[in-house]
């Protein structure tokens, strides 16, 4: 079995991390080693905007708020059932993290230090200050973490295996340079939702939750709408401008003014509500501030699209009208054995 002060570590990482999902943090006093890290861990939520604009305190926050959830002990025993990595043989793993969104390669960390392997990582330039903070947590609470990271700026070497996340142009560099090595390569992906017109106007709130969360960066944020023939969108709309607040963020500003000319000089036809558009459109692939959508006739032909195009698709969201998809407002929310591209990165790990 996974030696318990490794998985007791990331429980205690949790409860340190409970203590900052609010605006006004709750200090607790048995968490351990708060009077080291504490007054350092708001400092990194609330800075990270000057390293990274999109990297606000409201998501950083929720950010962390996602990890404390995810760091209990039922969950991290459900994750890690059926792992014996006691005979594990150690070896270098390369990871090349991504930084689209906060503490978004924290997970590949996490399995490579629970697997008895030693993690050499590559930090994404938009995310350097968070993850080596949190495992510098983690070294406090089990000493024996020290020996299994190292942190590097430079070009990955001496690894024997490696998981890389970039968009689909670096995973062609990624698996022609790591293609004698065991690896896992994630490309691009994007996440959809179906919706058949009698959802309530709070499940498409929620919906704005999974559109919207972290400004839309993220490959689990709903990207593009499936909806029947004659959908009206008005309820949509008025869901949506629950969010209205993204207009005051100058980089989503930005980008909704950049999009919304683009789509108005190529003569696109769009729907608009002042922070929001939305445009008829095949591709999975929208840019910020903007949602494609398309129509369908049957439900049936959706269903056939999306499992043949499955290698394109993080998460599938709807009110189970897709076998296996995750109710509104949930994409970002996800569990330990939510894997990456739906590459179980333990499996990975324990056969190499």
């Amino acid at each position: 079995m996974l030696q318990i002060d490794k998985k007791t570590a990331l429980l205690q990482l949790g409860q340190f991390l409970q203590q900052f999902g609010t605006e006004q943090p709750i200090k607790n006093s048995a968490v351990l080693h708060n009077d080291l890290f504490f007054d350092r861990m708001l400092g990194h939520i609330e800075t990270a905007q000057h390293y990274n604009g999109w990297f606000t305190p409201e998501q950083m926050r929720f950010a962390v708020q996602s990890w404390a959830a995810a760091l209990t002990k039922s969950n991290l025993d459900t994750w890690l059932e059926g792992y014996d990595f006691s005979e594990t043989s150690p070896k270098t793993i390369g990871l090349v993290l991504a930084g689209n969104i906060p503490l978004v390669g924290f997970h590949d960390v996490l399995s490579v230090l629970v697997s008895g392997h030693h993690a050499l990582v590559k930090t994404s330039s938009n995310d350097q200050k968070m993850v080596p903070f949190l495992v510098e947590y983690l070294i406090a609470c089990q000493p024996e973490f020290q020996n299994c990271i190292t942190f590097t700026e430079g070009k990955l070497e001496g690894f024997e295996a490696v998981i890389a996340t970039g968009s689909n142009n670096t995973a062609r560099y990624f698996e022609y340079y790591f293609k004698d090595k065991p690896s896992i390569i994630r490309k691009n992906r994007n996440s959809v939702a179906v919706l058949d017109g009698t959802e309530s106007k709070e499940d498409l709130i929620q919906l704005g939750e999974d559109i919207f969360r972290y400004f839309g960066l993220g490959c689990r944020n709903v990207s593009k709408l499936f909806v029947p023939e004659g959908y009206s969108f008005a309820t949509f709309f008025e869901a949506m401008y629950t969010y209205n607040d993204l207009i005051q963020y100058d980089k989503y500003a930005n980008n909704y003014d950049y999009n919304k000319a683009v789509y108005l000089m190529s003569l696109f036809p769009i729907l608009d509500n002042g922070f929001l558009t939305i445009k008829e459109d095949s591709g999975y692939a929208s840019p910020i501030s903007s949602v494609f959508y398309e129509y369908y006739s049957h439900l049936d032909d959706v269903k056939k699209r999306l499992s043949e195009e499955a290698d394109q698709l993080q998460c599938i969201v709807s009110n189970e009208l897709i076998p296996n998809s995750i109710p509104f407002g949930k994409t970002q929310r996800p569990e330990l054995w939510d894997y990456a591209d739906h590459v179980n990165t333990l499996d990975f790990l324990k056969s190499i």
